[in-house]
């Protein structure tokens, strides 16, 4: 990849945390802590052997040479580098490797041999950056607060002995997140494949064609949020946060839907069928409603067509689920009554119908609440 960032780009893609530590080992790192007298100064030589290992080599070319090297206009090669999410640089920087010159080789290949237009290129591109640079932001926050809570160090000290912690993860790291991204690619190629079979890929035929895709869209948002945040400090909010975040995304997967984001206090979410939608919908409510530690959540749900696009998904049954959601009980599921009818029949579920409501931007809707019928509903292990 290239590095046109040296300032974000050597985090490395981790994926689990660190080893246990055992009590000795901790306490003669919490002894070497102390007997530095500059504990917060981080070692530079590792920092660049660090730094060398992720890159592949010592950095040793400019923009222009990478870029010629790739039989591309710097404009073009600072396409590519824009969409991974790199900083600019100048013309004299040194700042590249062999590594970078072969990564947008790679892109630009791909559009070179017709596989993929520049566009979709640069959209692809743009995915990786994004989702790369959150995920190890993420992750090398999750290893400092482990070592923090392990060790019973500072921050600033974890953070130091982070640099010589990760040459230990990389390549295991590295295979687990090939093979994630391969288990992932395979699993949404399976879903695409059974909702065609199934005549549920797309909007019938007098439908709007800028919406394709049918699915079960459905918002989580905890209650009191805001006010529990006015009471709790900053490390036992995040960890309320972490904790919402963790069993969503548990019932989300294994209720077969998706998790689109999150945004602090709520989440937002899809399923293929409105049944899946129901039950994940359902089993979050129920959760957050069991757990001492957390608030109860509203939920929405809809079922209808959405635009997807970059990995978040638009429309305006998108925002008729966050309207829902705010109209919703505490621990319990909203629905509109076109969604509610999809679900009607089925003993799994009880519709509820709510007294007309009135949604600027929808005008009158006939509000659900669903809730739990026969059969065990969704269970999580």
């Amino acid at each position: 990849m290239t590095s046109n960032s040296e300032q974000r780009e050597p985090e490395p893609l981790t994926l689990s945390m660190p080893r246990i530590v055992p009590r000795e080992e901790v306490r003669a790192v919490q002894a070497d802590v102390r007997e530095d007298p500059q504990p917060n100064k981080v070692n530079r030589q590792a920092v660049r052997d660090l730094e060398v290992r992720l890159l592949g080599s010592e950095r040793t070319m400019r923009r222009r040479e990478v870029a010629a090297g790739a039989g591309v206009s710097l404009l073009s090669a600072r396409k590519i580098w824009r969409a991974l999410g790199f900083a600019n640089l100048g013309d004299e920087d040194v700042a590249f490797t062999q590594a970078d010159l072969e990564a947008l080789t790679t892109i630009i290949d791909m559009v070179r041999d017709e596989r993929l237009t520049e566009e979709a290129a640069i959209s692809i591109t743009r995915s990786i950056g994004q989702m790369t640079d959150r995920m190890v932001v993420w992750q090398v926050e999750a290893l400092v607060e482990e070592m923090v809570h392990q060790m019973r160090i500072t921050d600033a000290e974890a953070r130091k002995r982070l640099v010589t912690e990760l040459p230990n993860l990389i390549e295991s790291l590295e295979k687990v997140l090939l093979y994630s991204y391969r288990r992932q690619l395979n699993a949404a190629v399976a879903r695409l494949t059974v909702r065609a079979e199934a005549g549920l890929g797309a909007a019938g035929e007098h439908d709007d064609d800028s919406m394709p895709l049918l699915r079960a869209v459905g918002f989580a948002d905890l209650v009191s949020y805001t006010s529990l945040s006015r009471q709790m400090n900053e490390k036992t909010l995040a960890q309320l946060v972490q904790r919402f975040e963790n069993k969503c995304a548990e019932i989300i997967s294994v209720g077969g839907g998706r998790l689109v984001k999150t945004v602090g206090d709520e989440v937002l979410y899809l399923a293929s069928t409105p049944h899946a939608g129901a039950e994940i919908s359902l089993a979050l409510a129920k959760a957050m409603a069991e757990d001492e530690l957390l608030p109860s959540a509203r939920v929405g749900m809809v079922w209808g067509g959405i635009v997807s696009r970059l990995g978040d998904i638009y429309g305006p049954t998108v925002n008729l689920a966050s309207r829902l959601t705010a109209l919703a009980e505490p621990g319990t599921v909203l629905l509109d009554s076109t969604t509610a009818a999809t679900l009607a029949g089925d003993e799994r579920f009880v519709l509820m119908p709510q007294k007309v409501r009135t949604i600027r931007g929808f005008g009158e809707i006939h509000p659900v609440t669903l809730a739990h019928g026969t059969g065990t509903g969704l269970i999580v292990d």
